[in-house]
């Protein structure tokens, strides 16, 4: 969950609203004004056009190809659900739901997860991953291949419903001898352990935990003050976040 999630990349994404199918009045009064200061606000976005909705003095903005909804001294921004404050960027909605997600990092059965230390392993974090997740591959080779000291405890959590040989996959690396090398071999060479044994795989226990936290996509991060993230997130965002959770 990144700050002001709207204003940062090139394309604003479509945006949930309330529909304007009936609308039947169309105010001037001071759209002159609101459109200039959105444009200092946003100076790099072009506003096409501002229009007065008949729906609690919301104004209607088109710009950068999407619209976006707020009143008319712009005390507040309505984008994809979010409530944004124009004047220092923060996405307030956004802020609001770490807080409201945050897990007690402390309860976490990191014995059923692979630990990973990098460097002198000081910082702590927590990742659920799919072993045929692209997305969790992207994470450890562009990413969590960028950072260190840190501990990185990996929660193997096959989708079987999107990939139906991980499940199978996660036996292979968490019954390897070494399931740290296993790991590695795996998500950063593509290579599978050539040697196996049978020994008892947490898949379900780990199924039930992500169910509990509400993690329902790979590849989901914890950070040590209970915060998520989802996503391969660029390693800069990452590391960030492990500053601020060790601070704390």
């Amino acid at each position: 969950m990144k700050v002001n999630p709207i204003f940062n990349q090139a394309t604003i994404k479509t945006l949930a609203a309330t529909s304007l199918l009936a609308l039947s009045q169309f105010a001037l009064a001071d759209e002159a004004s609101l459109r200039k200061a959105i444009e200092a606000a946003y100076p790099k976005f072009k506003v096409e056009s501002v229009i007065k909705t008949p729906y609690a003095g919301l104004y209607e903005v088109f710009m950068g190809g999407q619209i976006i909804y707020t009143d008319e001294k712009l005390t507040f921004l309505i984008a994809e659900g979010r409530l944004v404050d124009p004047k220092t960027k923060r996405d307030v909605t956004g802020e609001r739901m770490d807080e409201l997600t945050k897990i007690d990092f402390n309860s976490l059965p990191l014995d059923q997860a692979i630990k990973v230390v990098k460097g002198n392993g000081s910082r702590k974090l927590v990742v659920f991953s799919d072993v045929d997740c692209p997305y969790c591959k992207r994470l450890e080779q562009n990413e969590l291949s960028n950072i260190t000291d840190v501990t990185v405890y990996t929660f193997l959590y096959p989708l079987v419903q999107l990939h139906p040989d991980s499940a199978a996959k996660s036996k292979s690396i968490w019954c390897a001898d070494n399931r740290v090398k296993a790991w590695n071999d795996w998500i950063l060479n593509n290579k599978l352990p050539e040697k196996t044994g049978n020994c008892e795989v947490p898949i379900e226990k780990v199924g039930d935990l992500a169910r509990k936290l509400g993690v329902s996509s790979t590849p989901t991060l914890f950070f040590a003050d209970g915060k998520r993230m989802m996503g391969a997130q660029p390693y800069k965002e990452i590391e960030k976040n492990l500053q601020t959770a060790a601070k704390k």
